[in-house]
């Protein structure tokens, strides 16, 4: 495992009903676009608190550009951008007034801040709306905006819940294909959580996760085999009994 990606292994983890999370073990490296494909209560969401440390695991470990995130918390989280599934934003505030508080919490100084603001925003044709309050912009560009914010501190690490969750399919498909890019041109590890089978690219690697356990993981043709199936949404279908949604 390359250590400028993400590695977890053994990972259990339980709110004292039973594992909600058994014995998960991958790998995201540099440059790779990794999907975390799974239906809506198949643990994902608890597997992002845990890499983000807003829940603590006892089993296992989980390291970040080679830094082990319980351990070493500060280090590993300074490497993780991270896009959740509800907005984070700042709606009273402008789009650059949220990035440069972003900044500042990141320990940058005010010129660097204002050029990785400028190449973010640009970045995502969000530039000439920079002096606007975040809550007269849509939901694709809000998420725009947000994944930019994620992306100002150079991480090694993208992390996105559910990022599309409630946009329009043209809003959904731009941003889709624009991470991938960065992850393509950037050299980041970026493990996208999802349960929308348009939103996975034939080169990508994919992690099957149901009812806490992964049944099936490689990329699109390796997970295909391993189900017996032609496609992805078979395969989806066909590994976790037809719960896709």
């Amino acid at each position: 495992m390359d250590s400028l990606g993400l590695e977890i292994a053994g990972l259990t983890y339980d709110f004292g009903k039973g594992p909600v999370l058994k014995d998960v073990g991958f790998s995201v490296g540099p440059g790779r676009f990794a999907v975390l494909l799974g239906p809506n209560g198949a643990g994902k969401t608890t597997l992002i608190s845990l890499i983000t440390r807003l829940y603590d695991s006892r089993t296992g470990h989980i390291r970040v550009a080679g830094h082990d995130v319980k351990r070493q918390s500060g280090r590993a989280l300074a490497r993780i951008g991270v896009v959740f599934q509800q907005s984070t934003l700042d709606l009273d505030l402008t789009v650059r007034q949220n990035l440069n508080y972003h900044a500042a919490l990141h320990g940058l100084g005010r010129a660097e801040a204002g050029e990785r603001i400028e190449q973010e925003l640009g970045r995502f044709e969000m530039l000439e709306r920079a002096g606007e309050k975040v809550r007269s912009l849509n939901g694709g560009h809000r998420r725009r905006v947000e994944i930019a914010r994620a992306l100002l501190h150079r991480p090694d690490f993208l992390l996105l819940d559910e990022p599309t969750v409630g946009l329009d399919v043209p809003s959904r498909r731009a941003i889709v294909a624009h991470v991938h890019q960065l992850a393509r041109e950037g050299g980041i590890a970026v493990l996208w959580a999802t349960h929308l089978i348009d939103e996975i690219f034939d080169g990508d690697d994919v992690i099957v996760l149901h009812k806490g356990e992964i049944v099936a993981q490689g990329s699109v043709d390796e997970v295909n085999r391993a189900a017996g199936t032609a496609g992805i949404a078979d395969s989806f279908d066909k590994l976790t009994g037809g719960a896709r949604e």
